[in-house]
């Protein structure tokens, strides 16, 4: 692993004309073995229209986060060289630029997964740069997992969309349209009506709202092993097994944390493993068996292989409370 800093402010190659207009810090990272940018960051996007993400024509892929050291913007760009090229802007330009190995997969190891079924072993093959990020941050993914509790996803993509927009702020640097979520002050202080109007229950808001009352306790979790991270989670009232393994499968990287219920996953990989749709977490678990230590990896796999069962269970009605 190796990287370095430019000591000038100097936008990454291929930038256009108009960023090279408002420069950040830059760096550059040449990773191990294959990344596939899209696979590794992707699921920290909440939605199509997530204002904390972007996916752009140009293949770079931008992030506003709120750091330790505040708010600040990442676009990060493959290169023809194997290199991975990265901008940030604002005070937590320099902490998402340290970030970056992680943010991209270098504590992952995929050495350590050995496909015990062919459909793995054929989509393991061909996902070569499939890594697992590790943000350190731990509020960014857990206030969403609980905006995505006993909800569908588009009520829930709606609600941090919503939030973030309203309560968060510009994220720093060329990036329109981005916003940085809002600090843990300003979540515990949204009125009650508005959270209502963002379609979220009183049982997820009171639950997001004693989160963020014991920030810093949440954000320790981040260095910590997954098991006892998930266990710092579930201390608040709310939390549960299910947000907090979609938590720390971001924040800590977690290969084993695999999200136990979920309404879809274990007929999913019942389905793909001995095809049985019907699965419950019992049978899912009991498949996932053989790849103790990497199962979120396995379930992973078996979600890029497209190999999903046909839906027959009617779409969760949606609810909006904001008209109760």
């Amino acid at each position: 692993m190796s990287g370095r800093f430019s000591p000038r402010p100097t936008a990454a190659p291929g930038v256009r004309a108009t960023l090279r207009s408002a420069p950040g810090t830059a760096r550059t990272w040449t990773p191990p073995g294959p990344v596939d940018l899209g696979l590794v960051l992707t699921p920290l996007r909440r939605g199509p229209a997530d204002p904390t993400y972007r996916a752009a024509p140009d293949g770079s892929f931008w992030r506003a986060s709120r750091t330790p050291l505040g708010p600040g913007t990442l676009r990060v760009t493959a290169q023809r060289t194997g290199e991975v090229a990265a901008e940030a802007w604002g005070p937590g330009a320099e902490w998402l630029l340290d970030g970056l190995p992680a943010l991209l997969g270098a504590h992952d190891d995929p050495g350590a997964f050995t496909p015990r079924h062919r459909l793995l072993a054929h989509t393991h093959h061909r996902r070569p740069g499939l890594r697992l990020t590790r943000t350190g941050l731990v509020l960014e993914s857990l206030i969403p997992s609980v905006l995505e509790q006993k909800v569908t996803t588009d009520e829930a993509y709606r609600a941090w969309r919503l939030l973030v927009r309203k309560y968060g702020e510009p994220a720093p640097g060329p990036a329109p349209g981005l916003y940085v979520m809002p600090d843990a002050r300003a979540w515990a202080l949204i009125p009650s009506w508005e959270w209502h109007r963002a379609g979220v229950d009183d049982k997820r808001a009171a639950t997001v709202i004693r989160a963020v009352r014991a920030a810093r306790r949440m954000e320790e979790a981040a260095a910590m092993e997954p098991e006892r991270a998930q266990a710092r989670l579930e201390l608040i009232p709310g939390i549960g097994p299910w947000t907090s393994a979609e938590t720390v499968q971001r924040s800590n990287g977690a290969p084993d944390a695999v999200t136990v219920g979920d309404l879809h996953l274990p007929g999913i990989v019942g389905y793909a493993l001995a095809g049985d749709r019907d699965a419950d977490d019992a049978a899912m678990l009991g498949l996932l068996a053989p790849y103790a230590g990497q199962r979120h990896r396995a379930a992973r796999l078996i979600l890029l292989s497209g190999r999903t069962p046909a839906r027959r269970v009617p779409k969760m009605p949606r609810a909006d409370i904001g008209l109760l």
